[in-house]
């Protein structure tokens, strides 16, 4: 079996190396089982978890984030030195230190390794003035950045890829395999009583677009349920209480079969984001007969394509209301979403997604370094 070297960045790596149990954790339960070992280079965190699965290894910077260039390098050349990974995954974003790291590694080491960028930074819409820069440095800088990986690995087959092929970028480099790892063993359609009109599931920050799902439950005066954790939630609660929203807010929620229970427990799931690359929430209501409502991002655009479960939205409170409001009141239309969503999910399926994105890799690693 082969050793691999995972380059990540904050987000669903910090909560991984935190302790939580969130979809990186939920994907490595099974991803594991491919390779001898995984060692995993992520950001600083406080009191993070070292271990997981047995072959699992995490590695957090003690420095800041602006000198993780630098402490990725050392890392991973005394990983390489004691191990002798075989194929570096690099999850690439602005400002971009994870792939000149990579870069810089492939030219020492002579290393294979797999770019992934799972979506673009303020693409399709920017969500705030620093994603505005992000998305114009990607579209400049990309090209070059990627030309020494084997492939470029996107999760949704048209958004991303579009993108990076008008920023030039090969389009025989280019392959879609799909990040949305569903335990359908878990997030199935249940017997549960529907105790919210609106579900919102993701971290709490502004190009989530929580501040719209906060006012359209103020506009329709829906009941809501909130999940997730985020630099924003203070003011979310704020602004809860100040509007007497009917708003339950879990914050975090422990594991998937919690997610999944206040799935079920929904109506519809409202996904306002203004840029994703999934999202995984979306096939997660699908594949528990909740339809969405969503802006067109990442793979949605995708999804209603092949069938009816849910809708687009533009990032518009009164948009997002109508829709809402329409659908809730249609039965015969809303049965119709349920019922297609659970059949949907099945390719998303996670024990068969993931062995093919593990197959996918190996293919990758030079035969002489196996």
């Amino acid at each position: 079996m082969a050793k691999l070297l995972m380059i990540t960045g904050l987000g669903s790596a910090r909560d991984l190396a935190s302790g939580k149990r969130g979809a990186f954790y939920n994907t490595l339960e099974e991803f594991h089982r491919y390779w001898e070992r995984i060692d995993i280079i992520a950001p600083r965190v406080k009191q993070p978890v070292g271990n997981l699965f047995g072959n699992v290894f995490i590695h957090t910077s003690p420095w800041p984030l602006l000198l993780h260039l630098v402490f990725f390098i050392k890392k991973a050349m005394t990983i390489y030195r004691e191990q002798k990974f075989d194929l570096m995954t690099v999850h690439e974003f602005p400002p971009f230190y994870n792939g000149l790291a990579a870069r810089w590694l492939w030219h020492k080491l002579k290393i294979p390794y797999i770019i992934e960028i799972h979506h673009v930074t303020g693409y399709p819409k920017p969500g705030s003035m620093k994603e505005r820069v992000y998305l114009s440095l990607m579209h400049w800088f990309v090209a070059w950045d990627i030309k020494p990986s084997k492939q470029i690995r996107v999760v949704n087959q048209k958004q991303v890829s579009e993108f990076l092929i008008k920023a030039g970028v090969d389009q025989a480099k280019i392959s879609y395999i799909p990040s949305l790892y569903i335990d359908l063993d878990v997030f199935k359609p249940l017997v549960e009583e529907k105790k919210y009109d609106l579900i919102f599931i993701g971290r709490l920050v502004e190009n989530k677009g929580i501040n719209l799902f906060l006012e359209t439950v103020k506009k329709t005066g829906l009941s809501g349920a909130i999940i997730g954790t985020g630099p924003l939630q203070h003011e979310i609660k704020l602004k809860i209480e100040k509007w007497k929203l009917k708003i339950d807010f879990h914050g975090w929620a422990k594991d998937a079969n919690a997610v999944a229970h206040l799935i079920n427990q929904s109506r519809l799931l409202v996904m306002p984001s203004y840029n994703e690359g999934g999202p995984r929430v979306v096939a997660e209501a699908m594949a528990c007969g909740v339809p969405f409502l969503a802006t067109p991002v990442g793979i949605v655009p995708d999804l209603i394509s092949q069938v009816e479960v849910g809708e687009v939205i533009r990032w518009d409170v009164l948009d997002i209301q109508r829709k809402a409001e329409a659908l809730l009141s249609d039965p015969e239309r809303y049965s119709r979403y349920s019922k297609a969503g659970p059949i949907l999910a099945k390719q998303f399926e996670k024990k068969q997604a993931i062995k093919h994105y593990a197959d996918w890799l190996k293919s990758y690693i030079d035969s002489e370094s196996l």
